[in-house]
């Protein structure tokens, strides 16, 4: 009988809260800015939120942060409900702050009415002076005595379009002299004069994040509101400010984000990898997007296993790389089917074969019988991995030599007799003799031999584009090492390889269709691929390559 798995902390929390009564049922939402493409970090929060809305039968809200008109667009909008459906979840609702503009508006309104907020003309560089650091206050500004009255037509008029980017601000009147720098006085409303991807024009005031978020929770009586660590300094606004607003008392928790090695999470940077072109786009394989993930052929179930080994902790860590991708081998090593494919031909020709003649082979489409057969058709020239040939073999060499005897895979045995080079002294066919009775399946040969091979016949194989990818930095911690983050690019994370040759089953083969090659690693159809022009990219190599180097180094 298996253990039962114990409880994160935010699950203890909130099944203390329905023991108590204090909830009969809980809500938890998503809340993205549309500014960018989704990672793999954000994978672990969609994954806590809306997996804790389904195991304790609550709702789980899609909230796009909307505040910041000039970063936003809708195409993001789009890629993050794409990017979530593709992972497994399906939101209650879809709500935007932008939905709430006008609700948030008036709780601002009944802090100037209160005293509890005020209009600032101060400039940015002139707030950051006074606002002190962590170990002196901050000070009083002429502008935090003005009445109630003079606040109130101020913040209409900068409601009214009146003033410029910048010119004027509406603050929350806390304490300048807090130990929490958030509470110092923040900015809860600035003029953006920018177009709304939703409302338009309507709006030229905007709330800041720490006004929008917690009034946004309220409003939709979200239960547990969960952040990372980074908002642990802003849940004492948070609170506040529901607080003195007499809303809906949501609360907030943190865990720890996911931080993992080879990988940049910034959307900054992100965009900065992309706007100058280290990659072709948000979703280049190389990228931590979702979308990237999904393109180079990774599984929503690998990602969800991934999440749910991580865990959910209180304390920042490191998570390796090479984790997400056994997570990701285990998966595609049960659904993945076998195919042969060829990145680096040289021809074999199996001199003792009838010219011309054809035999249909059986092959295994994968461990699971489930996945079935597949025919194979074989003839007198193969292709070979150049790689599966040495002229002068190496101690514990079980591939071909001359004189040696290995397995195609599927099909014969066969022995190497003679080789042919060019004027370079590159080698450009390989002679080799097969004994009829090893047909796979039903060999009486008696011939036992330690190697086997894949190919895939010269008749009927299929020209394809090989994508290689690897890991897009050469350091574990990129952001941690002195100089630009940028200096750590692999140069070698793409290799393309434009004559690489398939078995003409994967003429068939659609977009996000995965395969085993066999031998070589985990591929996927690239959206790039089309009937004329077969693209596959890397998803996954068979073994971690990576390990080595680490204990090389």
């Amino acid at each position: 009988m298996s253990e039962e798995k114990s409880l994160n902390f935010i699950e203890e929390i909130i099944e203390a809260d329905l023991q108590s009564g204090k909830y009969n049922s809980i809500s938890t939402r998503f809340p993205p800015e549309p500014n960018g493409y989704l990672h793999i970090g954000h994978a672990k929060a969609i994954c806590l939120n809306f997996g804790l809305g389904l195991k304790y039968g609550g709702k789980t809200n899609l909230r796009f942060d909307d505040t910041n008109p000039v970063t936003e667009e809708t195409e993001y909008v789009d890629s993050i409900k794409a990017d979530i459906r593709w992972l497994g979840f399906t939101w209650t609702d879809e709500l935007y702050t932008s939905d709430y503009f006008d609700t948030l508006y008036r709780y601002a309104v009944d802090l100037i009415n209160k005293g509890l907020a005020y209009v600032d003309d101060s400039s940015a560089e002139d707030i950051a002076a006074l606002k002190g650091t962590p170990t002196e206050p901050g000070k009083d500004n002429q502008f935090r005595s003005r009445t109630i009255a003079e606040n109130l037509t101020l913040f209409t008029d900068m409601k009214a379009g009146k003033y410029k980017d910048g010119e004027k601000v509406l603050r929350a009147k806390i304490d300048m002299t807090h130990s929490n720098m958030l509470m110092r006085d923040p900015i809860i409303y600035r003029i953006k004069h920018a177009h709304h991807h939703r409302s338009g024009d309507k709006w030229c005031i905007y709330p800041m994040y720490d006004f929008a978020h917690g009034q946004s929770d309220s409003i939709e009586n979200i239960t547990h509101s969960i952040c990372t660590l980074e908002f642990i300094p802003h849940r004492e606004l948070y609170d506040w400010l529901i607080d003195k607003l007499g809303i809906f008392p949501s609360h907030q928790y943190e865990f720890a984000r996911l931080n993992m090695t080879y990988t940049v999470m910034s959307k900054r940077k992100l965009l900065q990898l992309v706007n100058e072109g280290h990659v072709t786009g948000w979703d280049d394989p190389r990228m931590p997007t979702l979308s990237a993930f999904r393109r180079k052929g990774y599984t929503a179930e690998s990602i969800r296993t991934f999440c749910d080994k991580i865990g959910v902790a209180k304390r920042e860590n490191f998570i390796d790389l090479s984790l997400l991708e056994f997570c990701l081998r285990e998966d595609l090593n049960q659904k993945a089917l076998r195919v042969m494919a060829v990145l680096d031909p040289v021809k074999l020709i199996i001199t003792n074969y009838e010219e011309g003649n054809t035999e249909i082979l059986s092959s295994e489409n994968g461990p699971d019988e489930a996945l079935g057969k597949r025919n194979l058709s074989f003839g007198k020239e193969l292709w070979i991995e150049r790689e599966d040939f040495m002229e002068a073999p190496a101690k514990k060499w079980f591939r071909l030599a001359p004189g040696n005897m290995v397995r195609l895979k599927s099909a014969y045995i066969v022995k190497c007799e003679s080789f042919i080079k060019d004027a370079a002294g590159t080698i450009t066919a390989i002679h080799c003799t097969y004994i009829p009775e090893s047909r796979s399946g039903s060999d009486s040969s008696g011939i036992s031999v330690k190697g086997t091979i894949h190919w895939v016949n010269a008749a009927d194989a299929v020209t394809a584009e090989i994508r290689l990818y690897d890991r897009l930095f050469t350091s574990e911690n990129p952001l941690g090492e002195a100089g630009d983050f940028k200096d750590t690019i692999n140069p070698n994370s793409l290799q393309i390889i434009t004559n690489g040759l398939v078995e003409p089953s994967l003429k068939e083969a659609t977009a996000e269709s995965r395969y085993q090659f066999i031998r070589k690693g985990y591929f996927c159809t690239d959206k790039d691929s089309s009937p004329t022009k077969l693209v596959f990219n890397r998803t996954v190599t068979l073994k971690d390559a990576w390990a080595k180097e680490v204990k090389k180094n």
